[in-house]
């Protein structure tokens, strides 16, 4: 079956939504350009658009999506599965997500699975930091700075 790819704008660039009937296969962060498809979304697509445009504008805090399965290590959905826990308006570290999927010296581990994430917001990798300060973020720190200043926290 043949992806779809829906455009979402944001202050921090255009994000897209990549997508079957089936459900959602990636969201592509906003420095990843993708060419937007034609014709009518598939019903998970278009939702998933509808439900990410209401969070950039600060009207939703959690989603109710169709993810397909993805390809990933049992480690990595380890981490994508903790990382789906973190509540809106908090963050973790590495090293406690670490500790959350039981491998407590995996931190750098963590920080992989992260940037491999393949549902950037809806699996909020961005409330991942670093013990030190706001750490990495596929999409760049603003896009990473935006989201996490959207639900009220805030990093020098």
């Amino acid at each position: 079956m043949q992806s779809y790819f829906l455009s979402v704008p944001s202050p921090v660039g255009t994000w897209h939504v990549e997508g079957t009937g089936e459900g959602i296969v990636h969201i592509h962060l906003p420095n990843s350009p993708q060419q937007a498809s034609t014709g009518k979304a598939p019903a998970p697509v278009a939702e998933c658009g509808r439900q990410l445009r209401d969070y950039f504008a600060g009207k939703r805090t959690s989603f109710d999506v169709t993810l397909s399965d993805t390809v990933g290590t049992p480690f990595q959905k380890s981490v994508w599965k903790a990382l789906t826990r973190i509540p809106y308006g908090q963050v973790r570290t590495y090293a406690d997500i670490a500790k959350a999927v039981k491998n407590p010296k995996a931190a750098r581990a963590v920080g992989n699975a992260n940037n491999s994430n393949p549902f950037a917001v809806i699996i909020p990798c961005h409330r991942v930091v670093s013990a030190s300060g706001i750490g990495g973020y596929g999409g760049g720190e603003d896009a990473k700075r935006f989201l996490l200043e959207l639900e009220g926290v805030h990093y020098n």
